[in-house]
């Protein structure tokens, strides 16, 4: 497993229990972008569910490090119902201040190095319908989407992961 990852001007690495106040405050800002009308209050604890994510030892929590500020982040893990060999997606975040600066293309590129050293083939991720930010990035990074129903308000999107 990776622990840290060094890039230039960049540290990738573990997120640590003592963080999950600034995995939080990320995570918030990240997701009013694709909210025109603010963050859904669906009562949620994010403070809770990102420090359960810390803490599950089938899963990995990687952030972006620049200037001592957290401004990337990645939660992945099997879900429950996948085959052995997927690995979900479940958050992937950089903060809107940052985007279009790499920081998204590396956190990306660590993940899918830890999936392949982990033996996963496939990645799966949910991204909102009204993200068209995201699933852009995605469709560059190579990731395929499913057909979406009517009145579904995210959309599936897979990764094959090759054996390099």
């Amino acid at each position: 497993m990776i622990r840290d990852r060094v890039t230039p001007g960049r540290v990738i690495r573990t997120v640590l229990p003592a963080e999950v106040a600034d995995a939080v405050a990320l995570h918030a800002r990240a997701r009013a972008t694709y909210y025109p009308s603010g963050l859904p209050q669906d009562g949620t604890d994010w403070t809770d569910a990102w420090r359960s994510a810390l803490g599950r030892p089938d899963g990995r929590v990687l952030c972006v490090v620049e200037a001592g500020r957290m401004i990337g982040l990645a939660s992945f893990r099997r879900a429950e119902d996948a085959p052995a060999d997927t690995v979900k997606l479940f958050q992937f975040h950089v903060d809107p201040g940052h985007w279009r600066r790499g920081v998204g293309a590396a956190l990306h590129a660590a993940c899918v190095e830890e999936w392949r050293a982990d033996g996963r083939r496939e990645a799966v991720l949910d991204v909102h319908v009204d993200n068209l930010r995201a699933q852009g990035f995605y469709r560059r990074l190579g990731w395929a989407p499913e057909p979406a129903g009517p009145g579904d308000h995210h959309l599936r999107m897979r990764f094959a992961l090759s054996g390099e």
